[in-house]
């Protein structure tokens, strides 16, 4: 069967695909390559009022191809096996071109990783139709609807999509697995005129039997949208900033940038040169965990070929690691632990399932031990800067006295020091696992927050 008639996310198909992106490198000049096949299916459908608004479908096969010459690299991508011969000449053209630099190149042989990929269950084959996802949608819409206040939609969306990728090195490594994912939310618009709200709730998981289900992401989406109505800003002051889980896994973003190898292997990362320093309070662990099955973020292998596992960021508040591909740990002078990441460009640092231990209690708790503050439960902006530290970010939530919720806050900023906010952080034990990053709630006291 040609490559052009084959199931696109034929897992054979795309090894084959790997194997003769490889084969034109090394005719090309290449002295060595590494190359990715990857294929996608996907079908989205939002609806609004409703009307279907949008009805997608894509399909494709991209392949990534990676050349060495000596210490010189360059990337090429090819749609398919057609003109693979001519980005290979390309590809190599490029890396004699390219500036030398020794911290690129494939892993040692005997650092692969060898053996079958392990079983992570994150490929689900239910396939729903346009129509099932139309139908879906418009479930989400309606219990969101139904919801007293809701005046409006802003839309509600279902998709699936089944991937497929193959990895190949021309030193011995290839492996190929599929994934899906399966997800609906919906956006609720409450009030009307200039007091109008809005705020969002979706679900999103390998497995189609695992999502929330319709009616429930629809009425919590309205839910949400409905109780920030009469939000107006507060007086500029100092108090406790509260994060619910949905804002907390920002935060603890924030973290996983600064410890992208990356960025610390160009100074770029306040957290440059403090492995072993305490970062967050005693107690407190951070690890991330590609295995976990049906895991959001799971995958059975390294993107350069290493073998992957369980990595402990933060123990006991004390910083342990920085998330390495193979480029990062040689600037550093480290050893890769596994975490590289790629589609089909260059490897690069990333996290995969995050989960933080060592906290107390729930989100109730933290409001009642802080008295009174800040509850966010939206952040806006992109205010974080991992180099220097500087915090600050727009938010609306709500503020709370004597631990309970008194009125929805709109249109503040609160402000701060990363490296501060991390070391007084107060963690709950709430996480909710509905996201890659499965943060609690974490409570900051003695934060900066802009008001009026």
């Amino acid at each position: 069967m040609s490559h052009e008639t084959a199931d696109p996310l034929d897992l054979s198909r795309l090894d084959t695909l790997a194997g003769e992106a490889l084969a034109a490198a090394l005719k090309a000049g290449a002295d060595a390559a590494d190359a990715v096949a990857m294929a996608a299916r996907s079908l989205s459908a939002t609806v609004r009022e409703g009307a279907v608004e949008e009805a997608e479908q894509s399909e494709g096969t991209n392949i990534g191809l990676r050349v060495f010459v000596g210490a010189r690299s360059a990337m090429v991508h090819v749609g398919g096996v057609a003109g693979l011969a001519d980005a290979a000449d390309r590809a190599v053209a490029m890396a004699r071109a390219a500036p030398a630099d020794d911290t690129q190149g494939l892993a040692p042989e005997a650092a692969l990783m060898r053996g079958p990929l392990p079983d992570l269950d994150i490929n689900d084959p239910t396939a729903p139709t346009m129509e099932a996802l139309i139908e879906r949608a418009r479930a989400l819409e309606g219990a969101m609807r139904h919801v007293p206040g809701v005046t409006k939609s802003g839309g509600a969306s279902a998709s699936v999509r089944h991937g497929a990728r193959a990895m190949a090195t021309t030193n011995g490594f290839a492996a190929s697995y599929a994934t899906s994912t399966h997800s609906h939310g919906a956006t609720a618009v409450a009030g009307d005129g200039t007091k109008m709200e809005r705020d969002h709730w979706y679900s999103s998981r390998r497995h189609f039997a695992d999502l929330e289900d319709a009616a429930g992401v629809g009425r919590k989406a309205g839910e949400r949208a409905v109780r920030r109505l009469g939000g107006e800003p507060i007086a500029t002051r100092t108090a406790a900033v509260i994060f619910e889980p949905r804002t907390a896994a920002g935060f603890v973003g924030h973290l996983l940038s600064a410890i992208n190898g990356s960025a610390v292997a160009r100074g770029a990362s306040m957290l440059a040169g403090k492995l072993g320093e305490r970062v967050f309070p005693a107690g407190i662990g951070v690890r991330d965990d590609p295995l976990i099955a049906r895991g959001q973020a799971s995958r059975p292998m390294d993107g350069e070929g290493l073998p992957i596992g369980a990595l402990d960021l933060v123990t006991d508040g004390v910083l342990q690691a920085y998330l390495l591909d193979l480029q990062a740990a040689r600037k550093l002078g480290l050893a890769s632990n596994g975490r590289a990441y790629r589609g089909t460009g260059a490897p690069s640092p990333a996290a995969s399932n995050v989960t933080i231990h060592g906290g107390k209690g729930n989100l109730d708790d933290l409001m009642e031990d802080a008295g009174s503050g800040l509850l966010v439960t939206d952040l806006i902006g992109m205010g974080a800067n991992i180099v220097n530290g500087n915090y600050s970010r727009g938010a609306a939530g709500f503020w709370f006295e004597g631990g309970e919720i008194t009125h929805p806050v709109t249109e503040v900023t609160i402000a701060g020091s990363l490296s501060d906010m991390f070391a007084r952080a107060i963690f709950a034990d709430d996480a909710p696992h509905l996201y890659s990053t499965d943060a609690p709630s974490i409570a900051i006291d003695g934060m900066a927050i802009g008001g009026r």
